[in-house]
Formats: structure tokens, sequence, C-alpha cells
């Protein structure tokens, strides 16, 4: 009789994210947002500015426009499937470049310790303690509003997070017996740094990413909402800061939109909340 194939980490981590019912309940809704955002891109080819019909239809009164139309308008509908790309693109793009510079940093100042880990700290130190959303704010009025700009400046503001957790990770694992070994058979630093410790520093960094990124939906509506998005590109945020004077009149145009970050955000953070369970050796070992 043979016996099963030990299981692999990653199979092992894919059966406890699977066991975590809020964690597959986010990884559909999200998957669900993901899908309706791509099928309006490839299906709708209408123009989410276009004014079709009266302004503030209610919800449910015009069949062509199920979710009514906003203070102009426009229907809501078409914004929601149009906004939906750029606003996740931006929470993916700005996500990357966190994760990019605060992996890169972290991991110089873990490593090298010394002079180099006390110079990177006080730079961390310096971007943490600055006002996030008003940083950003700066950045973003000084160049032309634009999603790539948005993006540029929700990373550069939101990585001093991601140092300290890679910091830390490498700090703790360039002491293990196999990274010694590496130094003893001759790896270079940066073989040893991004092909032996950052691969075994991965798990906690993933579910940072994760959930970085429904920071940054959080960060492109609130600059979208206060008038510093792109006007020619339709987002959530934007939708919600066009239409919120208006609020008392019409709750729908506001609210949709306001319940699609909220969907997504929840979600990002439900599945991330499961990698972190399912890649936590001692929830894995109960």
């Amino acid at each position: 009789m043979t016996q099963a194939a030990p299981e692999t980490p990653t199979r092992e981590a894919w059966r406890m994210f699977r066991r975590n019912i809020p964690a597959l309940m986010g990884l559909v809704i999200l998957t669900g947002i993901v899908a309706a955002v791509l099928w309006g891109a490839l299906v709708y080819q209408g123009d989410p500015f276009e004014i079709v019909w009266a302004p503030h239809e209610p919800p449910g009164v015009t069949p062509e426009f199920p979710l009514g139309t906003d203070y102009l308008g426009r229907n809501i509908v078409a914004g929601l499937l149009a906004g939906g790309g750029p606003t996740l693109a931006v929470g993916a793009v700005a996500a990357l470049i966190t994760m990019g510079i605060g992996i890169a940093l972290g991991a110089l100042a873990g490593y090298f310790g010394g002079w180099v880990d006390t110079l990177l700290m006080r730079v961390t130190e310096f971007f943490q303690v600055l006002p996030a959303l008003l940083f950003a704010m700066v950045l973003v009025t000084l160049f032309s509003p634009s999603l790539w700009t948005i993006a540029l400046a929700i990373g550069v503001v939101s990585w001093p997070q991601t140092a300290r957790l890679t910091r830390a990770e490498f700090l703790r694992i360039k002491e293990l017996e196999y990274v010694t070994a590496a130094r003893a058979i001759g790896a270079q630093d940066g073989r040893i740094m991004w092909r032996v410790i950052l691969p075994n520093a991965a798990p906690p960094l993933i579910v940072s990413a994760t959930l970085t990124v429904g920071v940054a939906i959080l960060f492109e509506a609130g600059l979208s909402f206060l008038g510093l998005g792109d006007p020619n590109v339709m987002s959530w945020g934007l939708m919600i800061g066009a239409n919120r004077e208006y609020i008392l009149d019409a709750w729908w145009p506001v609210t949709f939109p306001g319940l699609a970050i909220f969907l997504t955000v929840l979600s990002v953070s439900l599945v991330g909340d499961g990698l972190n369970d399912a890649f936590n050796p001692k929830l894995r070992s109960r």
C-alpha cells in the first residue's frame, strides 16, 4: 500500500483558505466585482459622461436605467461599470508601487543592518509621521491629476508599513541556518536577499499586499471625492464627489458607488485575512 504524498505548504495553505468561509465569501464577491467590471468594459461601449435621461431619475422607474440617473441625467449603471476599471487599476498599481518601495528599503535595512538600517529607518519614520492623505493631496496637486499620478501619490505615502514588515522578516530569517549555509558556499548578498530570504518572507508580504489594495482604493475614492481625481476619467470616487451636494434630494447616485467601494474593500480585506490565516504556521498547526 503506497503512502500518500506529503502535502506541500501551498496546498496546505489552500486547504486552510477553503475552510475559511468569510474568506471564500470575500473571494466570490471580489471575483464578481472584477467580472462585472471586465464585462462592462468589453460589452458596454457608451460614454459614461453622456446625458441620457432626466436628472435624478429614481431606481426602478425606467427599465433602461435600473439604478436611476445622477444630477445631470447620466446613467448610474454605466458609471459603475466604466468607473470600476480605473478604481481597481489605481488600487492595484498603487499597491505594486507600495510593495516595491517598501520591500526594497525594508530588505536593505533588515539584511545589512548598521548604518544602512539606521538611515533607512529614519527615512521611513519621516514618511510615517506625515499625514498620508494630506501628503497625497499635495503630490497630486503639484502634478496634473491623472490615474498614474494618483497611483504614484498613494504608493509614495503608503510604503512605510510594508518596509517595517519586510525589515522585521529579514532580521528574523537572515539568522536561520539555511541562510548561513548559503553564505558558507559563497552566495552573493544579492542572491541571498532576493533568492533565499525574500521567498521565505513572502507569505506576510502577500497578505500586506492584499490589504494595501483596499487602502489604495479608499485613498483614490477620497482624492476623487475632494475633486483631485482626473475629471475626464469616470471612477466611483468621482461619482460620489460629483453628487454629494444633492444627497438630500437623491440618495442613489451616492449610495450605489459607495456600496461598490464598500463591497470591494470588504472583499479584499476578507481575502487578506484568509491568506493571513492560511499562511500562519501557528494556525495551520492547530
